[in-house]
């Protein structure tokens, strides 16, 4: 009755390492998908496999990761990018960029935050051409004002 505690905080502490496990995962998977599986060549994965390292995820866990997001995994499953476009409250459009593993899944789950939300005609591919950045608006010239 006394080693109770002791088993309670165990299962929180593995808790938050599975879910800092997961999404360690997550990063290095898109990491390995944008730029390739070579660390030397691609400082993305580079960071993210270090952050992992220091988070104690296993060797397996890392090369499983970057096997599957460079496509030489033993998983069917791939992610795809899918572009969401709409508008959110007050009219501010919003472009989100998604990688997942079942899109039926992820447009519900996206849709709740905004209610005008729906994917574009082009969006859905494979492999995207880019790495996702958000890009300011462009520059407009400032209004000049004539002196009377």
């Amino acid at each position: 009755m006394g080693r109770q505690w002791l088993h309670a905080k165990r299962a929180i502490v593995n808790l938050k390492k599975g879910q800092t496990v997961g999404k360690l995962v997550k990063e290095i998977t898109v990491a390995a998908k944008l730029g390739g599986a070579d660390l030397t060549g691609n400082a993305r994965l580079f960071a993210v496999v270090e952050k992992a390292r220091k988070a104690s995820v296993t060797r397996d866990v890392i090369e499983r990761a970057i096997a599957k997001g460079a496509g030489g995994g033993g998983d069917k499953t791939g992610l795809e990018h899918i572009i969401f476009e709409g508008y959110a409250p007050h009219k501010v459009p919003v472009i989100v960029e998604v990688y997942t593993d079942n899109h039926q899944r992820t447009a519900p789950e996206i849709r709740p935050t905004s209610s005008c939300l729906s994917t574009s005609g082009w969006s859905r591919r494979t492999m995207p051409t880019s790495a996702s950045t958000a890009r300011p608006p462009p520059s407009r010239p400032a209004p000049t004002r004539s002196s009377r």
